[in-house]
């Protein structure tokens, strides 16, 4: 676990990383660029080779430990909540060497019936969206993975947000492909997903761009919260992992257009996670299963999904006082 992880008291859980203060001794923020980048002379700029940070099992079917994942995400918690200009983090050689050639070994060249384009200027230029599940075996399997339990173990350790949901519709995720020219406005994400009414909460994003030069552009930029100065540039490197919240003021894109030769693109994957807001108990009833006999069931079934019914109805309306009351009853009549 590195230095500076688990800030927060154990005995009362993680708090979203929006909350906690930087300790006194944090360095300055917004200054630094602590990825590891190396440059050749050639300007040909590659991702470091330490070991990969997920220790996924390859062999084994992408199989990753919860635990693992979770001590991995609270070993770096401190450097992303604390991070300028709002909470992020890169990681250099992300996944395993066999994982990351995966996913770009299968990521689609030719065009999929449901692609999408964008040609909408700063908006998104020469910029190409290919959802997962038009993609070959290997690749579902690579983004149905993100979406399983430990790759949310680990987002929950790093990031402190709980109850992180994935998106098995993959909306506006998914394969990323931008070519000569094209570029994506400094932006904030739209934050609900109309279609699972859900908050988005983050974005992470894996980059598929091997020997990528310099002069070709493709940074990430971050922007400070008042958009007046950019903290922050992220080179599109192979195998570079970039997590960070989406608020109303995470400012973020590239939009400088790329100077790529014709014929190369910058690739990425897309993953968008959410969390379901607890005003849902402010709306939908909190009742648990409510059971039903059927027409022709014999009178002690109706009678027993009678009596499960009319507990969820008084552990609904009935003040929890006297629901003790009334089950105490219950069970001395029924003695």
């Amino acid at each position: 676990m590195r230095p500076g992880a688990g800030l927060v008291d154990p005995r009362i859980g993680w708090a979203d990383c929006r909350y906690l203060h930087a300790p006194a001794h944090a360095p300055a923020a917004g200054l630094r660029d602590n990825t590891g980048v190396k440059t050749a002379a050639a300007h040909v700029m590659e991702s470091t080779g330490s070991p990969a940070i997920l220790p996924i099992d390859f062999d084994r079917g992408l199989a990753l430990d919860p635990v693992a994942a979770r001590a991995v995400g609270e070993g770096s918690s401190a450097e992303y909540c604390f991070a300028e200009p709002f909470p992020h983090i890169v990681f250099d050689n992300f996944l395993p060497t066999p994982v990351a050639r995966l996913a770009l070994d299968h990521f689609p060249r030719h065009a999929l019936n449901s692609d999408r384009v964008f040609d909408m200027g700063y908006a998104g230029l020469n910029k190409r969206q290919i959802l997962p599940e038009e993609c070959d075996a290997p690749a579902r399997q690579l983004f149905h993975f993100f979406n399983s339990r430990p790759v949310l173990e680990f987002l929950e350790g790093l990031t402190t947000i709980q109850g992180l949901i994935p998106d098995p519709y993959f909306v506006g995720g998914g394969y990323h492909e931008t070519g000569r020219g094209g570029k994506l406005g400094i932006h904030a994400d739209f934050r609900i997903n109309d279609q699972l009414h859900l908050h988005r909460r983050l974005n992470m994003i894996v980059y598929l761009n091997e020997r990528w030069m310099q002069e070709w552009g493709g940074a990430l930029e971050l922007w400070d919260r008042g958009m007046k100065e950019k903290r922050r540039e992220v080179m599109p490197l192979f195998n570079r992992c970039v997590i960070f919240n989406t608020d109303a003021d995470s400012f973020h894109g590239h939009p400088d257009p790329l100077q790529t030769p014709e014929g190369v693109f910058r690739r990425s994957i897309a993953l968008y996670y959410y969390t379901a807001s607890k005003e849902i108990y402010q709306e939908v009833p909190s009742t648990s299963t409510m059971y039903h006999a059927r027409p022709g069931d014999d009178l002690s079934v109706r009678r027993e999904a009678r009596r499960l019914r009319v507990d969820q109805h008084l552990r609904q309306w009935v003040p929890p006082v006297l629901q003790r009351y009334v089950f105490a009853l219950r069970r001395r009549l029924t003695r």
